[in-house]
């Protein structure tokens, strides 16, 4: 989902997955439902903000574990950052121009206030007058077009130049040197900023979702070369943001020390300091039940029963916007042209192999057997937190031995010499490489146990490398198109627009599977046309998507995810809500000086 994929703190999602162990029990071949002795969750009951009537204390110091089994990048501008460490721990200090209800539409009420003009195809950006960076000096409409100009340049060494910036009137131009400045964008006044597009879509009242909801300070930025922003200063060491926090201590790859930004539009925060540290997986347990931290973010599913009922902690959860998935190359990235290569020929180009591959899995049981029900079997690419945009009616590669070695028999996979594996259709040996990510107790058995089940219905899968692979090597083989994968496992934070073009349409970079066809392009743009402002038309068009999507199989959802956020008793005025109406970060406070 495009989502974005440029803007809000909710990129890549990129997280070390799961595990299902064993073959035993699970569904039949016929697809019928699993059976687990194992306590399962609901995570609709639980809450999604503290409670805590004591009084908060002047100030004091907030510590947040991040749980992450890798170091994190620490490109700490949104313009730059690619993953969902950096975004953790850019909470506090970056924030989003706009605020967002409850279906995840933009309304006004934030750092800036959006109004999108249909009949002339133009977004208008309106900034709060009191709108200040953490240096004191004003956000501007410079500072919003300095956004579009950076990563529309041709030097920009980032990952959001995709379809939404094309879109703009004069942005294909200033990218190829042609033009100077985006003839599109217009600067109004020091507070207003309004972009004319060749086509706006309805999508674009979702954050992220077309309108780009960063602003960069230029002043910071003078004399740096595009080229050369993404390892300054300014982005790694000492980022000027417009957050109720700034970021006063940067150890990289390690933590992030933050104080209260004094020139915050939402008044000053409450706390003298907040503390983020990266945690691995392997030690969060023991420093919950040691009261080391305050709140435990990216905590692990699927170790909840070993710290659900830590004493002086609460629990709170909520539908992450994410899901896991089952990728499969088909192609590569010509980044020339900025658009997505298919490959006819590539290994995994026969749909029959990847649906096979998909029936192999019996996701429901790893949702229950290894995430305490706190994930679920995902059945489209539009997860449920969207509401009646998710399509009810598909129900997805359900755990079905039967029907993957039908469709291999049919497709031509056959065992020629008898070793119990299959050859490819031209009779000739079949290796298919999987990569995976390293990292969490059960990476390495969920990775087994796909293997295990592809062994099964006579696929050769084995490991690219031989071993699960670190987190940030992971994705640069991707991006790469590293010859070596085959089919890897993923995931994706959709951030708050459904629209799927950025991840899955012909000129987004996060295509990672670079399967790109003249229908699914027609699809995806009907999504994001004019007509689609109509609810029933929109309906319509995220529907036929996904009937396409799952027949084609170039991408295999596997586990809708849920999320839960340990946070210790003294903690006060947090609300995770998706639909809060002020930055979380900005009014939680203390009510003890230590836990």
């Amino acid at each position: 989902m495009k989502k974005n994929i440029f803007g809000m703190v909710t990129l890549l999602s990129v997280v070390a997955l799961a595990a299902c162990g064993s073959n035993g029990g699970g569904t039949d071949s016929s697809g019928g439902s699993s059976n687990s002795a194992t306590e399962t969750e609901d995570v609709s009951s639980f809450p999604t903000s503290v409670t805590n009537d004591a009084d908060a204390v002047d100030g004091g110091t907030l510590d947040v574990a991040v749980v992450m089994d890798t170091q994190f990048q620490g490109l700490f501008q949104t313009e730059f950052y690619q993953d969902n460490y950096d975004a953790q721990f850019m909470l506090p200090s970056n924030e989003s121009l706009f605020l967002t209800d409850s279906d995840f539409k933009i309304v006004d009420g934030g750092a800036a206030n959006l109004e999108i003009d249909q009949d002339n195809n133009t977004a208008t950006i309106t900034l709060r007058d009191n709108l200040k960076w953490s240096d004191g000096e004003d956000v501007t409409a410079d500072d919003v077009i300095f956004s579009y100009e950076v990563i529309g340049n041709k030097d920009y060494t980032g990952i959001r130049y995709d379809s939404n910036f094309t879109n703009i009137i004069g942005m294909e131009d200033y990218h190829d040197g042609k033009s100077d400045t985006i003839s599109g964008i217009t600067k109004e006044s020091d507070k207003v900023v309004t972009i004319e597009y060749k086509q706006v879509h309805p999508g674009m009242l979702q954050a992220g979702g077309g309108v780009y909801s960063s602003a960069l300070p230029k002043h910071t930025f003078d004399g740096v070369a595009i080229k050369d922003m993404e390892s300054s200063d300014q982005v790694r060491k000492n980022p000027v943001v417009f957050g109720p926090y700034v970021m006063s201590n940067i150890v990289a790859g390690e933590s992030v020390e933050y104080t209260p930004n004094e020139y915050y539009y939402g008044g000053k925060p409450k706390l003298d300091k907040l503390s983020f540290k990266a945690v691995p997986s392997a030690s969060i347990v023991e420093g919950l039940n040691a009261k080391q931290y305050d709140i435990a973010l990216s905590m692990p599913t699927d170790t909840y029963p070993t710290y659900k009922d830590t004493d002086g902690y609460q629990i709170l959860g909520r539908p992450e916007q994410a899901y896991t998935y089952i990728g499969f190359k088909l192609g590569t990235w010509d980044a020339d042209a900025n658009e997505v290569v298919t490959n006819p020929d590539a290994k995994m180009a026969d749909k029959s192999l990847r649906q096979a591959m998909g029936y192999a899995l019996d996701n429901d049981a790893v949702g229950s057997r290894f995430y305490n029900g706190l994930r679920t079997n995902a059945t489209t690419l539009i997860p449920p937190v969207f509401g009646t945009l998710h399509n009810t009616e598909i129900e997805g590669y359900t755990y079905n031995i039967d029907k993957a070695n039908q469709l291999l028999d049919d497709a031509g996979y056959k065992d020629v010499d008898g070793d119990g594996m299959r050859e490819d259709k031209d009779g000739e040996k079949l290796t298919i490489n999987f990569a995976s990510m390293s990292g969490g107790e059960t990476a390495q058995p969920l990775a087994d146990y796909y293997i295990q089940q592809w062994n099964e219905i006579g696929l050769d899968v084995q490991y690219t490398t031989g071993r699960l692979i670190d987190f940030q090597a992971f994705y640069d083989k991707l991006e790469n198109d590293d010859p070596e994968i085959d089919v890897y496992q993923g995931a994706w934070g959709t951030g708050s627009d459904p629209s799927p073009m950025g991840l899955y349409g012909p000129n987004a970079a996060f295509n990672y599977t670079r399967f790109s066809s003249d229908e699914n392009t027609k699809l995806l743009e009907a999504i994001d046309s004019t007509d689609s402002f109509d609810d029933t038309k929109r309906k319509e068009a995220f529907d036929a998507w996904q009937e396409y999507a799952f027949d084609e199989a170039f991408v295999i959802p596997t586990l809708y995810r849920n999320e839960v956020l340990p946070i210790s008793d003294r903690v006060k005025d947090f609300d995770w809500a998706y639909d809060v109406d002020h930055n979380p970060w900005a009014t939680v406070s203390v009510t003890a000086e230590s836990r």
